[in-house]
């Protein structure tokens, strides 16, 4: 049986691990991860594959030197205004409200946001520790792919390989399905297009940002008249969402792209963005099981 090739999303260096021993140890991560996902659909007798991690994120820093710097601690301060400006928009997305007064600048509007966000979870009825913890885990995932997708876009090299890392996991292993998480489905969207001989039965995006504005502005190829194009060798597209990823934004990808079945689940305590949450949620699970049987 043909293995399935996982491309991961943000917060995956390893910086104690080789690029090797990195993929290695989160494909066998991954793979325990699968096998719940099919327990929690109810298809045990479904075969479980190897998983092949597409391994990239030590493509997209110069660790340890920034590591070092200090620059990955995940705060606003660290964004520029024009990464502000697009943290602004996305929070746009998510419901904030609009600030009353003419902004000087974007860092205090976003701060603001981020607290209007965590007072709206769950109704407003978490304890002060609580949403303190909820404010700051917003914030980091917010720096992090916002850090994240400007080293991917704005550094050729690295964009160069970083797709060909998902070019050759698919080429050797041959897999049926691509699954793509976070930051991960724009690699894999982008690889798929650069090499356009590459073929898959089953594409599936998890947590996918492909439709957040800012990024989408930046996509290769770019988006022509509002809407991006389906890769040349994707069978079929699954698009799955949990309801409360702030990064799954806008809903169904703003209607941008040609997604066969959108669907919305809710991964609870494992969630938040987590591709652990994503892969052992049973609709991810049933969506690839017809897939793995062969």
């Amino acid at each position: 049986m043909a293995a399935v090739v996982v491309v991961h999303g943000i917060w995956n260096l390893e910086p104690d691990l080789t690029p090797e021993e990195a993929a290695t140890a989160k494909g066998v991560k991954y793979r325990e991860v699968l096998e719940q996902g099919l327990a929690a659909a109810r298809l045990t007798h479904v075969p479980v594959p190897d998983v092949v991690m597409a391994y990239y994120a030590h493509l997209l820093t110069n660790a340890p030197l920034e590591q070092q710097a200090g620059v990955h601690e995940d705060r606003l301060e660290d964004l520029s205004e024009a990464q502000l400006l697009e943290a602004w928009e996305w929070l746009l997305l998510m419901g904030v409200p609009e600030p009353r007064e003419a902004q000087a600048g974007w860092l205090a509007p976003v701060r603001q946001a981020v607290g209007w966000l965590a007072s709206e979870r769950q109704g407003g009825k978490l304890t002060a520790r609580t949403r303190h913890l909820l404010m700051d885990l917003i914030e980091r995932v917010i720096v992090a792919v916002l850090r994240d997708t400007d080293s991917y876009t704005s550094r050729p090299e690295r964009r160069r390989a970083a797709r060909a890392v998902v070019a050759d996991a698919v080429r050797r292993h041959r897999p049926q399905v691509l699954v793509a998480h976070s930051l991960g489905s724009v690699v894999a969207w982008e690889a798929l297009h650069a090499y356009p001989e590459l073929e898959v039965e089953l594409f599936v995006t998890l947590g996918s940002p492909l439709g957040l504005p800012g990024l989408a502005r930046k996509l290769e190829p770019e988006p022509r008249g509002g809407k991006g194009t389906r890769p040349p060798g994707v069978g079929r597209w699954v698009n799955i969402a949990d309801a409360g990823d702030p990064i799954a934004l806008p809903p169904e990808l703003g209607g941008m792209f040609p997604v066969d079945r959108h669907a919305v689940t809710d991964t609870g305590v494992l969630g938040f963005h987590a591709l652990k949450g994503y892969l052992a949620d049973g609709l991810t699970a049933t969506a690839m099981a017809p897939y793995l049987s062969d």
